[in-house]
């Protein structure tokens, strides 16, 4: 993103020749030397979006001489699917991140939106699938997850890909899932959250959302901090699983109806650990500032300026989870209760 600082940009159309034309020597005879190519300036744009050009400019290192045999990255695969996108880790073999932006016409749900043009994606065709785009030796492969004690847990979820079936197929690719503990979390307290914010279109006519894997140091009990994680993988482990999965989550809706360019935003980071949760845990119990999920995973989720004005959205929208469990404990859940933050209940 943008920062405040000058953003250095070439500019182009310098001119294909000085003046009408070239003039020709005295003599035909005598080759006529073309001109030099002239090199497009360099210049800087200034908070007030005014040009200034740059001088004294000291020429970066040759890289191409440097890296002449080899470039060894990162690489960034980042991948474009019909409801999100994301940024696939080579070194991991997860995601780095992935974002959605929900609307109730994406998920389906809107009364005025036409019917989609293809038909809705069907959960119980989709499998899921190694993804080719990504080099073989970096690659997630379904042999990695068989047996291996975790869920394949999506980070975009498939019931947030109903547009079509190519969309919610897109879901299952390997380079959307993460190694994630199932009974307690996978299957019951993060399918809650994910739940939670497919309902937040009911409050907010824009919804983004960021899913960020996440490895957090522990203390250890001679007083150091350590990050330890499981990988796992067959026949050589490949696939790390993370100890802990982010949500940061953006509302926009208009601030009022006399006002409807004008957006209020609403802005909420959840930080869950990869472990069995109680049904019972508030959600609020989970809240960090988001730049501390930022500095946690290396990126840049919102602006400054949208981080300092928006509202939390704990305070614009109930952080209550329902929990659906479609198990054992159905018949003592009743299928469906709401969990809220203490007090509230």
């Amino acid at each position: 993103m943008p920062s405040a600082s000058a953003i250095h940009a070439v500019v182009f159309g310098v001119g294909a020749a000085v003046g009408a034309g070239v003039a020709l020597a005295a003599s035909r005879k005598s080759p006529v030397s073309p001109a030099p190519a002239v090199p497009a300036p360099l210049v800087e744009v200034d908070r007030k979006n005014k040009p200034q050009l740059i001088s004294d400019l000291v020429a970066p290192p040759n890289t191409t001489t440097i890296l002449k045999y080899g470039h060894p990255g990162p690489t960034p695969d980042f991948l474009v699917r019909k409801a999100y996108a994301a940024s696939y880790d080579r070194r991991l073999r997860h995601p780095s991140w992935t974002a959605e932006h929900l609307t109730l016409a994406a998920l389906g749900k809107s009364p005025t939106a036409p019917p989609p043009d293809e038909e809705k994606g069907d959960r119980g065709r989709s499998v899921f699938k190694e993804d080719e785009s990504i080099p073989l030796p970096f690659r997630s492969r379904l042999a990695d997850y068989f047996r291996s004690g975790y869920d394949r847990g999506h980070m975009v979820p498939a019931a947030d890909a109903k547009i079509s079936q190519e969309a919610m197929d897109e879901t299952f690719l390997l380079t959307n899932i993460a190694p994630q503990v199932g009974a307690g979390f996978n299957r019951h307290y993060w399918a809650y959250l994910e739940d939670w914010c497919r309902r937040q279109t009911a409050n907010f006519s824009d919804v983004y959302v960021f899913t960020v894997p996440l490895y957090l140091p522990k203390q250890d009990r001679d007083g150091k901090w350590r990050i330890t994680h499981e990988v796992i993988g067959s026949p050589v482990p490949n696939v790390s699983v993370p100890t802990h999965f982010a949500k940061v989550v953006l509302g926009a809706r208009p601030s009022s109806p006399s006002t409807p360019n004008i957006q209020e935003l609403s802005l909420g980071a959840f930080v869950l650990p990869n472990a069995e949760i109680p049904d019972e845990k508030p959600l609020t119990d989970f809240v960090v500032p988001v730049e501390s999920v930022e500095r946690a995973a290396g990126l840049t989720l919102f602006s400054d300026a949208i981080k300092q004005t928006s509202k939390h959205i704990c305070q614009t929208s109930k952080c209550d989870l329902i929990v659906r469990r479609f198990d054992d404990a159905q018949s003592l859940t009743g299928g469906k209760k709401a969990i809220g933050a203490p007090g509230k209940r």
